[in-house]
C-alpha cells in the first residue's frame, strides 16, 4: 500500500485554504494519509508558537482519519532524514511512502530513502503573516484564557540577561551612579541585554551611552555576574543574571537619559555612608560587595 506523507508544520491559528487544498490533493491520490509535524526545541517561540498536541488536534478536528505523528527537529538534515524513514517504517512496516512539500519546506534538506513529491504553492499564505494578524488579538472566552495559561505553562522557565557598567574616573576613586524616577537609590548603569547586541560587552557599551549619553570610555571588561533581586520578578519563577562590567571614563559630557533621571560622580570614600543611609540599590547591593573585594574599596 502506498501511503502519502506530508511533512509541515502547520504553525497556524487555523488550518487556511492552502493547507485545506494541500491535504484534500495528497488525500485523493491515496488511500491513507500521514501528516508529519515539525517539532521544534523550542517552546512557545514566536515563530512555533504551538506545540505538536495543539496542532494534532487542529488537524483532527477537521479530518479525523487522518495520522499525525510528531518528529523532533535536528541539527544534522541527514540525521534527521534518517530519524523520518525509520519513524514512517517503524510504525508502518508494511507500507511504502510518497513524501509530499513545497518546494520551501523540507525537499532540499531530505536525503532520505522515501520518493518525493513537490507541490506546487496553494495561494498566497504566510504563516509568519497569519500569526501577526492574530498576534493581539484578545477574545473574551475561557478558551482564550486557558490557551494563555497552557502556553505560558509549558514555556521552559528563563533567566534574564541584564548588563551593569561601573563606570570609574581619576585611577579609581570616582565611580558614576543613576537614579531612576521610581526610586531615591543611586545604582549602576545598565539594562537588559538586546537579542541585536552582538555580545554582552556591546550591550554594555550600549546601556551606558542610553543611559549616560555617548562618553568615550576604555578598558572595558568583564567583572562578575549575580542573580539580581529586582523587585519585578521577585514572585516569578523566571529571574534575572546580571554580568557586571567595569570601565575607565576618558571623555564626553554625562547627561542622564532613557529611564535615568539623575546621574551622579560619587567618590568611593562616600559610599560606606551611602550605604549606612540605605541610599545604594538594595538590587545592586551584591555588585558593589564584589567591587568593595576586589578594588579594596571600603562600602562598609
Amino acid at each position: 500500500m502506498q501511503t502519502g506523507v506530508i511533512i509541515a508544520r502547520f504553525q497556524t491559528p487555523y488550518l487556511h485554504e492552502g493547507h485545506m487544498e494541500l491535504i484534500q490533493k495528497v488525500k485523493e491520490q491515496h488511500d491513507k494519509l500521514i501528516i508529519v509535524l515539525g517539532v521544534s526545541p523550542v517552546r512557545s517561540s514566536r515563530k512555533n508558537p504551538y506545540d505538536f498536541y495543539t496542532r494534532e488536534t487542529m488537524i483532527k478536528n477537521e479530518f479525523k482519519e487522518i495520522v499525525v505523528l510528531p518528529l523532533s527537529d535536528h541539527p544534522s538534515d541527514a540525521e534527521w532524514s534518517k530519524n523520518l524513514d525509520n519513524m514512517l517504517e517503524s510504525a508502518f512496516p508494511s507500507e511504502s511512502f510518497t513524501l509530499y512539500g513545497s518546494r520551501d519546506s523540507f525537499i532540499p534538506y531530505y536525503s532520505g530513502k522515501k520518493q518525493v513529491v513537490e507541490l506546487p504553492e496553494h495561494g498566497d499564505y504566510s504563516a509568519t503573516e497569519l500569526r501577526k494578524k492574530h498576534a493581539d488579538k484578545v477574545s473574551n472566552s475561557r478558551d482564550f484564557r486557558a490557551g494563555i495559561l497552557y502556553a505560558l505553562h509549558n514555556q521552559y522557565s528563563k533567566v534574564y540577561p541584564t548588563v551593569d557598567v561601573a563606570v570609574f574616573k581619576n585611577k579609581k576613586t570616582e565611580i558614576l551612579l543613576g537614579r531612576k524616577a521610581i526610586s531615591s537609590n543611586w545604582r549602576l548603569v545598565g539594562g537588559f541585554s538586546d537579542p541585536e547586541d552582538s555580545s554582552f560587552e556591546e550591550a554594555a557599551l550600549r546601556e551606558m551611552k542610553e543611559e549616560c549619553g555617548d562618553l568615550l570610555v576604555e578598558n572595558l571588561q568583564y567583572e562578575t555576574s549575580s542573580k539580581v533581586n529586582d523587585w519585578r520578578y521577585r514572585n516569578e519563577v523566571d529571574q534575572i543574571i546580571t554580568l557586571l562590567f567595569s570601565c575607565d571614563y576618558k571623555e564626553g559630557v554625562v547627561q542622564a537619559q532613557d529611564d535615568i533621571q539623575e546621574l551622579q560622580w560619587f567618590k568611593i570614600t562616600e559610599l560606606p555612608k551611602m550605604k549606612k543611609e540605605e541610599k545604594l540599590s538594595p538590587e545592586h547591593q551584591m555588585l558593589f560587595d564584589f567591587l568593595e573585594s576586589k578594588y579594596n574599596i571600603t562600602i562598609k
